[in-house]
């Protein structure tokens, strides 16, 4: 493939480049495992799906605790976990605390898993 037919990406469009086009850096991989653990357990997954489809973008703590069969503690614990690995923010309202997902964060992943349509063909 030559120069003139590689397909123009706009920098500001994407953080990251897919793992197919260039091997990661350690800091970037280190961010990245960082948040694929935190994922990894199915119960932050769920929270995490919980979050972003909330009506409005943001879901209290009093909404997420019902869903699971663990504990308030436990799902805070979840929770911050989610909020450390940067995937979530979150803010205290009155008693309550409030979390909405950080679209760059899904953005990070989406884009590292993005496979360009020259390497599936």
């Amino acid at each position: 493939m030559s120069k003139s037919e590689l397909p123009v990406i706009q920098a500001d469009a994407v953080c990251c480049s897919p793992m197919v086009r260039e091997p990661l850096d350690e800091p970037a991989a280190q961010d990245l495992a960082r948040m694929f653990k935190a994922l990894a357990d199915p119960v932050r997954l769920r929270l995490l799906s919980l979050i972003a489809s909330h009506e409005g973008g943001e879901a209290c703590v009093c909404d997420l605790t019902g869903p699971f069969d663990v504990s308030q503690p436990t799902i805070s614990h979840h929770l911050k976990v989610l909020r450390e690995a940067g995937l979530v923010g979150s803010e205290r309202r009155g008693t309550w605390v409030y979390y909405w997902v950080l679209p760059a964060a899904l953005g990070k992943l989406s884009s590292l898993l993005d496979i360009p349509a020259q390497v599936t063909a």
